[in-house]
């Protein structure tokens, strides 16, 4: 591989919705003077601050996108002359604390994967264009245990248990005129257990970062090539995945009425 360019972009916001008084007895002190981090820490410190209480709504949207350009790029069973990817991703997730701590959500995400470019398989010299577009719906179960007694700093659970649909075309030209269409269909299902830790930055901000560590996935895949041949392959697969480069950053958002 003699070069490639990759540009990505990842945005995660979460909200939870608050149901919780204003404190006010801080009032009666207005005219002292305090350092910011004393401001920060007294809001926090607060009787009234529990984002994990019975009854909190949450929400969020998450978005990724990334392009690739490859060049000269070997592959397991081809190379990649030159090519473009082009992939994004949009999720939407929502949940409710049914009691102190503990929360039912669900998430949807929709997804699609393209790639445009000129590839060397067999000794030919191929055009291809790929498409793949899919969603997939995931309800899950989530327990938040708190590290530091106002709160600010939690470690969570996650029980995750996903079923999807994507369908693929995938179109390649050889020698000008010899088209080849491959159309798929896969059907996605899994469970994972994803822990991850969430930290109240400033005020109502917070960081939360997840990791699947332990999943299962099921993937049975049916392809039709040219209108004609068919067939269907399933796919189990169990692991262990402590992969730091592939954890999740979101910006959480908490609010409430006075």
């Amino acid at each position: 591989m003699h070069a490639r360019i990759n540009y990505s972009i990842s945005l995660g916001v979460i909200i939870f919705f608050m149901t919780f008084l204003n404190v006010n007895g801080q009032q009666k002190e207005a005219d002292k003077d305090y350092t910011p981090y004393e401001l920060l820490s007294s809001y926090y410190n607060s009787s009234e601050f529990k984002p994990f209480k019975k009854k909190t709504w949450y929400a969020g949207l998450v978005f990724s996108w990334e392009d690739k350009e490859s060049e000269n790029n070997q592959q397991l069973f081809q190379k990649i002359l030159e090519g473009n990817n082009n992939d994004y991703s949009i999720s939407v997730k929502g949940g409710y604390y049914t009691q102190d701590y503990n929360m039912i959500g669900l998430k949807f995400n929709y997804y699609q994967e393209s790639f445009n470019g000129k590839v060397l398989r067999d000794s030919d010299s191929i055009q291809s264009n790929a498409l793949t577009r899919g969603y997939v719906v995931t309800p899950n179960l989530r327990s938040s245990i708190p590290l530091t007694k106002n709160e600010r700093f939690s470690f969570f659970v996650e029980l995750n248990v996903m079923g999807g649909l994507e369908t693929s075309l995938v179109r390649n030209t050889k020698n000008i005129d010899e088209v080849s269409k491959t159309n798929g269909k896969n059907y996605l299902f899994g469970a994972a257990i994803a822990p991850g830790i969430t930290f109240f930055a400033m005020e109502n901000f917070a960081f939360e970062v997840q990791l699947n560590v332990l999943e299962y996935r099921l993937k049975v895949s049916d392809t039709t090539i040219d209108g004609e041949e068919q067939t269907r392959v399933v796919q189990n697969k169990l692991g262990l995945n402590i992969d730091l480069l592939s954890l999740n950053l979101g910006l959480a958002y908490n609010f409430g009425r006075k």
